[in-house]
Protein backbone atom coordinates (compact mmCIF):
# COMPACT_ATOMS: atom_id res chain seq x y z
CA UNK A 1 0.00 0.00 0.00
CA UNK A 2 1.17 3.53 -1.28
CA UNK A 3 1.92 6.18 1.30
CA UNK A 4 2.37 9.42 -0.52
CA UNK A 5 2.18 13.48 0.22
CA UNK A 6 1.95 15.17 -2.62
CA UNK A 7 2.63 12.62 -5.47
CA UNK A 8 5.82 11.67 -3.81
CA UNK A 9 5.83 8.09 -2.37
CA UNK A 10 7.29 7.56 1.35
CA UNK A 11 9.01 5.03 2.79
CA UNK A 12 6.52 2.54 3.56
CA UNK A 13 6.40 -1.44 4.01
CA UNK A 14 3.46 -3.56 4.07
CA UNK A 15 3.64 -5.77 6.83
CA UNK A 16 3.09 -8.97 4.99
CA UNK A 17 6.28 -8.04 3.57
CA UNK A 18 5.00 -6.75 0.26
CA UNK A 19 7.36 -3.58 -0.83
CA UNK A 20 5.63 0.05 -1.99
CA UNK A 21 6.70 3.64 -2.36
CA UNK A 22 10.25 3.91 -3.92
CA UNK A 23 11.26 0.30 -2.69
CA UNK A 24 12.96 -0.39 -5.64
CA UNK A 25 15.63 2.16 -5.15
CA UNK A 26 18.58 0.76 -2.83
CA UNK A 27 20.98 1.75 -0.10
CA UNK A 28 23.58 4.16 -0.90
CA UNK A 29 26.56 5.73 0.44
CA UNK A 30 24.80 8.95 1.68
CA UNK A 31 22.18 6.25 2.90
CA UNK A 32 24.74 4.18 5.13
CA UNK A 33 26.59 7.33 6.00
CA UNK A 34 23.57 8.80 7.90
CA UNK A 35 22.58 5.79 9.29
CA UNK A 36 25.93 5.07 10.33
CA UNK A 37 26.23 8.39 12.33
CA UNK A 38 22.72 8.14 13.02
CA UNK A 39 23.84 4.77 15.31
CA UNK A 40 26.42 5.98 16.65
CA UNK A 41 24.87 8.69 18.02
CA UNK A 42 22.30 7.06 19.59
CA UNK A 43 25.06 4.84 21.34
CA UNK A 44 26.42 7.55 22.75
CA UNK A 45 23.36 8.88 23.71
CA UNK A 46 21.97 5.64 25.25
CA UNK A 47 24.44 5.09 27.21
CA UNK A 48 23.81 8.28 28.89
CA UNK A 49 20.61 7.33 29.74
CA UNK A 50 21.18 3.63 31.04
CA UNK A 51 24.52 3.57 32.70
CA UNK A 52 22.51 4.15 35.50
CA UNK A 53 20.67 1.30 35.58
CA UNK A 54 23.84 -0.56 36.11
CA UNK A 55 24.98 1.52 39.11
CA UNK A 56 21.43 0.95 40.90
CA UNK A 57 23.34 -1.08 44.30
CA UNK A 58 25.73 2.31 44.22
CA UNK A 59 23.28 4.77 43.98
CA UNK A 60 21.41 2.78 46.82
CA UNK A 61 23.97 3.42 49.25
CA UNK A 62 25.68 6.94 48.02
CA UNK A 63 22.06 8.54 47.45
CA UNK A 64 19.54 7.02 50.27
CA UNK A 65 19.66 6.96 53.83
CA UNK A 66 21.69 4.57 56.15
CA UNK A 67 20.70 1.83 58.19
CA UNK A 68 17.80 0.08 55.86
CA UNK A 69 17.92 -3.25 54.40
CA UNK A 70 19.86 -3.92 51.09
CA UNK A 71 16.44 -4.69 49.37
CA UNK A 72 15.28 -1.48 50.51
CA UNK A 73 17.71 0.48 49.08
CA UNK A 74 17.88 -1.18 45.89
CA UNK A 75 14.08 -0.44 45.79
CA UNK A 76 14.59 3.58 46.39
CA UNK A 77 17.32 3.68 43.90
CA UNK A 78 15.32 1.64 41.45
CA UNK A 79 12.75 3.95 41.82
CA UNK A 80 14.76 6.99 40.75
CA UNK A 81 15.91 4.83 37.54
CA UNK A 82 11.92 4.29 37.12
CA UNK A 83 10.90 7.97 37.18
CA UNK A 84 12.75 8.73 34.32
CA UNK A 85 10.34 7.05 31.94
CA UNK A 86 7.38 8.81 33.52
CA UNK A 87 9.05 11.62 32.03
CA UNK A 88 9.48 10.66 28.83
CA UNK A 89 5.90 10.93 27.02
CA UNK A 90 6.28 14.56 27.97
CA UNK A 91 9.23 15.23 26.32
CA UNK A 92 8.29 12.95 23.48
CA UNK A 93 5.79 14.95 23.06
CA UNK A 94 7.20 17.50 22.82
CA UNK A 95 10.19 16.89 20.55
CA UNK A 96 7.66 14.93 18.46
CA UNK A 97 5.31 18.05 17.92
CA UNK A 98 8.48 19.88 16.53
CA UNK A 99 9.71 17.35 14.82
CA UNK A 100 6.51 17.01 12.93
CA UNK A 101 5.76 20.59 12.06
CA UNK A 102 9.71 21.70 11.79
CA UNK A 103 11.78 19.57 11.07
CA UNK A 104 13.03 15.87 12.33
CA UNK A 105 16.88 16.31 12.06
CA UNK A 106 16.46 19.59 14.98
CA UNK A 107 14.93 17.66 16.91
CA UNK A 108 17.37 14.93 16.88
CA UNK A 109 20.30 17.06 17.44
CA UNK A 110 18.49 18.41 20.51
CA UNK A 111 17.73 15.60 22.61
CA UNK A 112 20.94 14.81 22.59
CA UNK A 113 22.25 18.02 23.98
CA UNK A 114 19.41 17.49 26.37
CA UNK A 115 20.58 14.26 27.68
CA UNK A 116 24.36 15.10 27.65
CA UNK A 117 23.98 18.17 30.61
CA UNK A 118 22.36 16.48 32.92
CA UNK A 119 24.23 13.13 33.00
CA UNK A 120 27.71 15.28 33.01
CA UNK A 121 26.13 17.08 36.22
CA UNK A 122 24.92 14.12 37.95
CA UNK A 123 29.04 12.75 38.05
CA UNK A 124 29.20 16.07 39.84
CA UNK A 125 26.54 15.88 42.64
CA UNK A 126 27.22 15.49 46.57
CA UNK A 127 26.07 12.85 47.58
CA UNK A 128 23.18 11.97 50.98
CA UNK A 129 26.31 12.10 53.52
CA UNK A 130 26.83 15.78 52.21
CA UNK A 131 23.56 17.35 51.90
CA UNK A 132 21.54 15.08 53.23
CA UNK A 133 17.69 14.76 51.24
CA UNK A 134 19.10 17.34 49.16
CA UNK A 135 21.06 14.53 46.87
CA UNK A 136 18.42 12.22 45.90
CA UNK A 137 16.25 15.16 45.10
CA UNK A 138 18.36 16.54 42.60
CA UNK A 139 19.33 13.47 41.28
CA UNK A 140 15.73 12.87 40.82
CA UNK A 141 15.43 16.43 38.79
CA UNK A 142 18.30 15.12 36.53
CA UNK A 143 17.00 11.56 35.95
CA UNK A 144 13.49 13.58 34.84
CA UNK A 145 15.46 15.80 32.55
CA UNK A 146 17.12 12.15 30.91
CA UNK A 147 14.19 11.02 30.94
CA UNK A 148 12.30 13.82 28.56
CA UNK A 149 15.34 13.73 26.02
CA UNK A 150 15.21 10.10 25.42
CA UNK A 151 11.24 10.46 25.08
CA UNK A 152 12.03 12.28 22.10
CA UNK A 153 15.25 10.45 20.55
CA UNK A 154 14.24 6.64 20.18
CA UNK A 155 10.93 7.90 18.05
CA UNK A 156 12.71 10.35 16.63
CA UNK A 157 15.77 8.13 15.41
CA UNK A 158 13.39 5.30 14.00
CA UNK A 159 11.74 8.17 11.96
CA UNK A 160 14.92 9.91 10.83
CA UNK A 161 16.42 6.20 9.41
CA UNK A 162 13.43 5.25 8.27
CA UNK A 163 12.42 7.75 5.96
CA UNK A 164 16.02 8.05 4.80
CA UNK A 165 16.05 4.72 3.18
CA UNK A 166 14.53 2.34 0.62
CA UNK A 167 11.47 0.91 1.76
CA UNK A 168 12.82 -1.98 1.35
CA UNK A 169 15.67 -1.59 3.65
CA UNK A 170 13.79 0.36 6.31
CA UNK A 171 13.79 -3.31 8.92
CA UNK A 172 17.56 -3.30 8.21
CA UNK A 173 18.06 0.12 9.29
CA UNK A 174 15.52 0.64 12.02
CA UNK A 175 17.33 -2.92 13.25
CA UNK A 176 20.44 -0.88 12.88
CA UNK A 177 19.66 2.04 14.68
CA UNK A 178 18.42 -0.08 17.55
CA UNK A 179 21.58 -1.68 17.41
CA UNK A 180 22.77 1.49 18.01
CA UNK A 181 20.79 2.34 20.92
CA UNK A 182 21.43 -1.08 22.42
CA UNK A 183 25.18 -0.35 21.82
CA UNK A 184 24.46 2.50 23.75
CA UNK A 185 23.71 -0.48 26.87
CA UNK A 186 26.73 -2.94 25.85
CA UNK A 187 28.87 0.11 26.12
CA UNK A 188 27.57 0.57 30.04
CA UNK A 189 27.87 -2.83 30.91
CA UNK A 190 31.73 -2.87 29.40
CA UNK A 191 32.23 0.03 31.83
CA UNK A 192 29.94 -1.75 34.95
CA UNK A 193 32.39 -4.73 34.13
CA UNK A 194 35.67 -2.42 33.79
CA UNK A 195 34.66 -0.40 36.99
CA UNK A 196 33.47 -3.82 39.00
CA UNK A 197 36.73 -5.73 37.84
CA UNK A 198 39.79 -2.56 38.04
CA UNK A 199 38.31 -0.90 41.30
CA UNK A 200 38.17 -2.19 44.94
CA UNK A 201 34.52 -1.93 46.34
CA UNK A 202 35.61 1.48 48.57
CA UNK A 203 37.34 2.98 45.37
CA UNK A 204 33.82 2.13 43.03
CA UNK A 205 32.00 4.36 46.30
CA UNK A 206 34.84 7.12 46.34
CA UNK A 207 34.55 7.94 42.52
CA UNK A 208 34.31 5.28 40.07
CA UNK A 209 30.76 5.60 39.77
CA UNK A 210 30.91 9.82 39.07
CA UNK A 211 33.50 8.48 36.25
CA UNK A 212 31.30 6.93 34.23
CA UNK A 213 28.64 9.46 34.50
CA UNK A 214 31.00 12.28 33.23
CA UNK A 215 32.25 10.25 30.56
CA UNK A 216 28.28 9.71 29.89
CA UNK A 217 27.91 13.62 29.43
CA UNK A 218 31.45 14.16 27.06
CA UNK A 219 30.06 10.93 24.87
CA UNK A 220 26.98 13.39 24.41
CA UNK A 221 28.70 16.24 23.36
CA UNK A 222 30.80 14.40 20.50
CA UNK A 223 26.97 12.52 19.66
CA UNK A 224 25.64 16.16 19.14
CA UNK A 225 28.68 17.23 17.31
CA UNK A 226 28.09 13.98 14.88
CA UNK A 227 25.18 14.94 13.87
CA UNK A 228 25.70 18.56 12.67
CA UNK A 229 26.81 15.91 9.14
CA UNK A 230 22.85 14.53 9.20
CA UNK A 231 20.83 16.10 6.94
CA UNK A 232 17.05 16.40 6.99
CA UNK A 233 14.90 13.65 5.81
CA UNK A 234 13.88 13.84 1.89
CA UNK A 235 10.16 12.37 3.06
CA UNK A 236 9.84 16.12 5.46
CA UNK A 237 11.55 18.02 2.78
CA UNK A 238 9.00 17.52 0.51
CA UNK A 239 5.85 17.67 2.65
CA UNK A 240 7.86 21.11 3.75
CA UNK A 241 8.13 22.05 0.27
CA UNK A 242 4.61 21.36 -0.68
CA UNK A 243 3.13 22.54 2.78
CA UNK A 244 1.48 19.30 3.49
CA UNK A 245 2.52 19.97 7.07
CA UNK A 246 0.23 18.38 9.77
CA UNK A 247 -2.57 21.79 10.83
CA UNK A 248 -2.91 22.13 14.12
CA UNK A 249 -1.41 19.95 17.18
CA UNK A 250 0.56 16.36 16.33
CA UNK A 251 -0.46 14.45 18.22
CA UNK A 252 -4.31 15.30 18.23
CA UNK A 253 -4.44 14.16 15.26
CA UNK A 254 -3.08 11.02 16.35
CA UNK A 255 -5.41 10.64 18.90
CA UNK A 256 -8.34 11.22 16.45
CA UNK A 257 -7.53 9.29 13.51
CA UNK A 258 -4.93 6.71 14.69
CA UNK A 259 -6.30 5.32 17.69
CA UNK A 260 -5.70 1.32 16.57
CA UNK A 261 -2.39 1.95 15.78
CA UNK A 262 -1.46 3.44 18.77
CA UNK A 263 -3.18 0.71 21.00
CA UNK A 264 -0.93 -1.73 18.82
CA UNK A 265 2.39 0.16 18.87
CA UNK A 266 2.01 0.77 22.63
CA UNK A 267 1.41 -3.18 23.40
CA UNK A 268 4.33 -4.11 21.00
CA UNK A 269 6.40 -1.91 22.94
CA UNK A 270 5.30 -3.34 26.48
CA UNK A 271 6.62 -6.67 25.01
CA UNK A 272 9.89 -4.86 23.58
CA UNK A 273 10.26 -3.33 27.85
CA UNK A 274 9.84 -6.72 29.05
CA UNK A 275 13.15 -8.08 26.98
CA UNK A 276 15.07 -4.76 27.67
CA UNK A 277 13.96 -4.14 30.93
CA UNK A 278 13.78 -7.27 32.51
CA UNK A 279 16.09 -9.59 30.61
CA UNK A 280 18.92 -6.82 30.02
CA UNK A 281 18.96 -4.53 32.46
CA UNK A 282 17.35 -6.17 35.88
CA UNK A 283 18.31 -9.59 35.34
CA UNK A 284 22.27 -9.31 36.32
CA UNK A 285 21.35 -8.36 39.67
CA UNK A 286 18.55 -10.38 39.98
CA UNK A 287 21.52 -13.00 39.58
CA UNK A 288 23.78 -11.86 41.68
CA UNK A 289 21.75 -11.02 44.72
CA UNK A 290 18.74 -14.08 44.39
CA UNK A 291 21.20 -16.55 43.04
CA UNK A 292 24.64 -15.58 44.50
CA UNK A 293 26.50 -15.51 41.30
CA UNK A 294 29.89 -13.97 41.53
CA UNK A 295 29.26 -10.27 40.73
CA UNK A 296 31.94 -10.04 37.95
CA UNK A 297 30.97 -13.14 36.16
CA UNK A 298 27.57 -11.97 36.42
CA UNK A 299 28.92 -8.78 34.22
CA UNK A 300 30.77 -10.56 31.60
CA UNK A 301 27.68 -12.53 30.99
CA UNK A 302 25.44 -9.40 31.01
CA UNK A 303 27.75 -7.76 28.40
CA UNK A 304 27.87 -11.14 26.39
CA UNK A 305 23.79 -10.63 26.40
CA UNK A 306 24.07 -7.12 25.23
CA UNK A 307 26.09 -8.29 23.01
CA UNK A 308 24.19 -10.88 21.68
CA UNK A 309 21.10 -7.88 21.74
CA UNK A 310 22.98 -5.88 19.51
CA UNK A 311 23.25 -8.41 16.83
CA UNK A 312 19.95 -9.80 16.85
CA UNK A 313 18.31 -6.69 16.52
CA UNK A 314 20.73 -5.84 12.78
CA UNK A 315 19.63 -9.76 11.81
CA UNK A 316 15.55 -9.29 12.97
CA UNK A 317 15.53 -6.28 11.30
CA UNK A 318 16.82 -7.82 8.21
CA UNK A 319 14.31 -10.62 8.64
CA UNK A 320 11.55 -8.24 8.65
CA UNK A 321 12.46 -6.82 5.58
CA UNK A 322 13.18 -10.35 3.68
CA UNK A 323 9.80 -12.05 5.19
CA UNK A 324 7.63 -9.33 6.57
CA UNK A 325 7.53 -7.97 10.00
CA UNK A 326 4.56 -10.02 11.39
CA UNK A 327 6.24 -14.08 11.22
CA UNK A 328 9.47 -12.27 11.99
CA UNK A 329 8.45 -10.60 15.58
CA UNK A 330 5.59 -13.00 16.46
CA UNK A 331 8.35 -15.77 16.10
CA UNK A 332 10.95 -13.58 17.57
CA UNK A 333 9.22 -13.25 20.86
CA UNK A 334 8.16 -16.71 21.16
CA UNK A 335 11.81 -17.75 21.03
CA UNK A 336 12.78 -14.74 23.15
CA UNK A 337 9.91 -16.00 26.00
CA UNK A 338 10.85 -19.66 25.60
CA UNK A 339 15.07 -19.02 26.02
CA UNK A 340 14.82 -16.71 28.90
CA UNK A 341 12.39 -19.40 31.05
CA UNK A 342 15.27 -22.22 30.18
CA UNK A 343 17.69 -19.72 31.35
CA UNK A 344 16.34 -18.06 33.84
CA UNK A 345 15.00 -21.57 35.67
CA UNK A 346 17.81 -23.15 34.78
CA UNK A 347 20.76 -20.83 36.62
CA UNK A 348 18.56 -21.75 40.02
CA UNK A 349 20.20 -25.27 39.67
CA UNK A 350 23.69 -24.69 37.75
CA UNK A 351 25.79 -21.71 36.40
CA UNK A 352 27.96 -24.06 34.29
CA UNK A 353 26.09 -22.28 31.11
CA UNK A 354 25.86 -19.14 32.36
CA UNK A 355 27.60 -16.98 29.45
CA UNK A 356 26.14 -19.02 26.09
CA UNK A 357 23.04 -19.47 27.91
CA UNK A 358 22.62 -15.52 28.60
CA UNK A 359 24.13 -14.56 25.15
CA UNK A 360 21.51 -16.44 23.32
CA UNK A 361 18.70 -15.34 25.38
CA UNK A 362 20.18 -11.63 24.59
CA UNK A 363 20.60 -12.44 20.89
CA UNK A 364 16.77 -13.56 20.51
CA UNK A 365 15.87 -10.16 22.75
CA UNK A 366 16.81 -8.47 19.31
CA UNK A 367 13.52 -9.10 17.71
CA UNK A 368 12.79 -5.67 19.42
CA UNK A 369 15.19 -4.66 16.25
CA UNK A 370 11.89 -5.37 14.40
CA UNK A 371 9.37 -3.47 16.16
CA UNK A 372 9.91 -0.30 15.18
CA UNK A 373 9.57 -1.58 11.12
CA UNK A 374 5.41 -1.84 12.46
CA UNK A 375 5.66 1.51 14.23
CA UNK A 376 6.52 3.70 11.78
CA UNK A 377 4.54 2.21 9.32
CA UNK A 378 1.52 2.64 11.07
CA UNK A 379 1.04 6.40 11.09
CA UNK A 380 0.96 8.66 8.28
CA UNK A 381 4.20 10.90 7.68
CA UNK A 382 2.65 14.18 8.53
CA UNK A 383 2.31 12.84 12.27
CA UNK A 384 4.68 9.89 12.30
CA UNK A 385 6.81 11.40 14.63
CA UNK A 386 3.98 12.56 17.15
CA UNK A 387 2.42 8.95 16.78
CA UNK A 388 5.66 6.93 17.15
CA UNK A 389 6.57 9.19 20.03
CA UNK A 390 3.60 9.01 21.92
CA UNK A 391 2.15 5.63 21.90
CA UNK A 392 5.85 4.09 22.31
CA UNK A 393 6.70 6.80 25.14
CA UNK A 394 3.32 6.40 26.88
CA UNK A 395 3.32 2.45 27.21
CA UNK A 396 7.46 2.73 27.93
CA UNK A 397 6.46 4.98 30.83
CA UNK A 398 4.08 2.99 32.15
CA UNK A 399 5.45 -0.61 31.58
CA UNK A 400 9.28 0.45 31.21
CA UNK A 401 8.18 2.60 34.52
CA UNK A 402 6.35 -0.12 36.67
CA UNK A 403 8.55 -3.08 36.10
CA UNK A 404 11.67 -2.10 37.99
CA UNK A 405 9.57 -1.64 40.92
CA UNK A 406 6.86 -4.20 40.94
CA UNK A 407 8.79 -6.99 40.11
CA UNK A 408 11.22 -6.98 43.03
CA UNK A 409 8.02 -6.92 44.97
CA UNK A 410 6.34 -9.68 43.87
CA UNK A 411 9.80 -11.93 43.69
CA UNK A 412 9.30 -11.70 47.36
CA UNK A 413 6.71 -14.10 46.86
CA UNK A 414 7.85 -16.15 43.82
CA UNK A 415 11.05 -15.70 42.64
CA UNK A 416 10.22 -17.25 39.10
CA UNK A 417 8.29 -13.78 38.61
CA UNK A 418 10.99 -12.68 36.08
CA UNK A 419 10.41 -15.54 33.87
CA UNK A 420 6.40 -15.87 34.23
CA UNK A 421 6.29 -12.01 33.28
CA UNK A 422 8.77 -12.21 30.15
CA UNK A 423 6.93 -14.99 29.03
CA UNK A 424 3.42 -12.81 29.36
CA UNK A 425 4.22 -9.91 27.46
CA UNK A 426 5.47 -11.83 24.79
CA UNK A 427 2.55 -13.50 24.36
CA UNK A 428 1.07 -9.83 24.07
CA UNK A 429 3.48 -8.97 21.76
CA UNK A 430 2.62 -11.71 19.73
CA UNK A 431 -0.86 -11.07 19.73
CA UNK A 432 -0.37 -7.42 18.94
CA UNK A 433 1.80 -7.71 15.85
CA UNK A 434 -1.08 -10.41 14.36
CA UNK A 435 -3.59 -7.53 15.07
CA UNK A 436 -1.91 -4.77 13.68
CA UNK A 437 -3.35 -2.84 10.45
CA UNK A 438 -1.73 -2.25 6.97
CA UNK A 439 0.41 1.10 6.77
CA UNK A 440 -1.79 3.84 6.15
CA UNK A 441 -2.21 5.72 2.84
CA UNK A 442 -2.13 9.35 2.83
Amino acid sequence: MEAQVGGTALNALNLDGTQSGNGARYLTRADIKTLMLAALGGALEFYDFIVYGFLTPEIGKLFFPPGVSDWVRDLQAYALFAVAYFARPLGGVILAHFGDLSGRKRMFTLSILLMAVPTLLMGCLPTYENIGLAAPVLLLILRILQGAAVGGEVAGAWVFVSEHVPARNVGFACGTLTAGLTGGILLGSLAGTAMHTWLAPQDVLAYGWRALFIAGGVFGIIAMLLRQWLHETPVFAEMQKRKALVAGVPVLAVLKTHLKSTAISMLLTWALTGGIIVIIIMTPNILVKLLHIDSSTVFAAGSTATLGLTIGCIVFGWLGDKVGPKPTIFVGLLLMASCYYLFYTGMQTSHAMLLPWYGLTGFFVGVVGCIPLVLVNLFRAQVRFSGVSFSYNLAYAIFGGLTPVMLPLLMKSNIQMPALYVVAVSFVGMAAVLLAPKPVSE
